[in-house]
């Protein structure tokens, strides 16, 4: 079964999230635990959770996807900055208990000069050291598209650093497919979607558990519109008679797909500014 959401601002709390979401039609959608830029977490209110899990529970939402901030990096060859990403998503995931089978998406980080080989190794021994087998929370590494030294641009570093991560916890661990990146960073899914799948697949290369439909993060992206042609072909997916995502992305179980189009340009500048530093 497809599940569509989009991005909604936590600004006012989990439950007029809930409602948000049910205004538009959505059956689930994606959050900033905290800032994008990094700050301190917001406390939860425990009835305000208690009233966004009711409201799931009602509409048989699909469970949510919690983003974390653009500033993490786990990557880094900073030690300061590796522990500070590390206590703030150990963090993050405790908050998430208050949703129980949420999705926490990160993006991997980038591994400024120390080799692909050494970045892989330092995002599995995070993963390693704050996943719990009995936590409900799925963590998802998404695709990136490879700019710089940022890992995760092909499919086959998500693969590694999964294959690195300790056999107890693997089943905590899933995959975004972010469609901007994954096309900037030179899969064709824009003429030949079947094939990029069916490699994500072949030999059980991922699982994918939620798949961001972004269609243009660049500003170039825009100026050259860019976008309109990865936009029409996934559009086109997501409302064909064949159901190419659920088939062949999730294996037949539930997939949930957040759209956003271009409106955060400034942000994602300085999600690049920041990798850079770390």
């Amino acid at each position: 079964m497809l599940h569509i959401g989009c991005h909604l601002s936590s600004t006012k709390g989990f439950a007029a999230m809930g409602r948000q979401a049910l205004e538009l039609g959505a059956d689930t959608f994606q959050f900033f635990t905290r800032n994008p830029r990094g700050s301190r977490a917001k406390d939860i209110d425990p009835a305000d959770a208690a009233a966004l899990r009711e409201l799931l529970t009602t509409h048989r939402f699909a469970p949510l996807v919690a983003h974390a901030p653009y500033t993490y990096n786990p990557a880094s060859k900073d030690e300061n900055i590796r522990q500070y990403t590390k206590e703030a998503m150990a963090e993050e995931l405790r908050f998430l208990e208050a949703l129980p089978g949420s999705l926490y998406n990160f993006h991997p980080g980038c591994h400024v000069g120390q080799g692909m080989e050494t970045g892989i190794v330092l995002i599995a021994d995070l993963l390693n050291a704050i996943v719990l087998p009995d936590q409900s929370t799925t963590v998802l590494l998404e695709t990136m598209a490879g700019k710089g030294t940022e890992i995760g641009g092909k499919f086959e570093e998500i693969r590694a650093i999964i294959d690195l991560v300790r056999p107890e916890i693997r089943h905590k661990i899933g995959v975004c497919l972010d469609t901007c990146h994954v096309f900037d960073g030179g899969y064709d899914i824009v003429n030949d979607l079947d094939g990029v799948l069916s490699f994500v697949q072949k030999g059980g290369t991922l699982l994918t558990t939620w798949a961001h439909l972004s269609f243009a993060t660049r500003l170039d992206d825009i100026q050259n519109h860019r976008f309109k042609y990865l936009y029409h072909p996934l559009t086109e997916a997501l409302t064909d008679e064949k159901p190419i995502f659920e088939d062949r992305l999730y294996q037949g179980q539930a997939l949930s797909v957040a759209v956003n189009l271009p409106n955060d340009i400034k942000q994602t500048k300085r999600s690049k500014k920041s990798c850079a530093r770390g």
